[in-house]
C-alpha cells in the first residue's frame, strides 16, 4: 500500500470517529454498510492507521464494557485529530481536483 493510501485509510477513519466513538470492527462494518462495500478496509490496514493516529495524539483510545461483556477498545477523536481531520480533507480536496483536472485532459472514447 503507497503513502497516499494509508493517507486516505486516515481521512477515512478520522471522517468516522468525528460523528462518534468506535470500536475497530464498528468503522470496518460501517465503511461497508454505509457505502455498499465501496470501501473494504481489513484489520491489517486500520489498526497500524489507529496506532499512527493516537502516536500522534489524534485519537485516544479506552476500554469499555459491551452489553454482551466483552471488553471493547473505542477511538476518540481528539481536538488535534479534529485538526488533522480538516487539514487532511483540504489536502484530499486539492488531489481529487487534479486529478479530475487530468483526467478531463484525456479523450475517453
Amino acid at each position: 500500500m503507497g503513502k497516499k493510501a494509508v493517507e486516505h485509510t486516515a481521512l477515512l477513519v478520522l471522517s468516522l470517529l468525528s460523528t462518534e466513538d468506535m470500536y475497530g470492527y464498528q468503522m470496518i462494518s460501517r465503511l461497508e454498510q454505509k457505502f455498499d462495500s465501496t470501501f473494504s478496509m481489513q484489520e491489517g490496514t486500520l489498526y497500524p492507521v489507529l496506532r499512527k493516529l493516537e502516536n500522534q495524539g489524534a485519537v485516544r483510545s479506552y476500554e469499555q464494557q459491551a452489553p454482551s461483556g466483552r471488553i471493547r477498545k473505542y477511538y476518540h477523536l481528539t481536538a488535534s485529530g479534529k485538526l488533522l481531520l480538516r487539514q487532511e480533507a483540504r489536502q484530499w480536496e486539492a488531489y481529487q481536483q487534479g486529478v479530475s483536472s487530468v483526467v478531463k485532459l484525456a479523450v475517453l472514447d
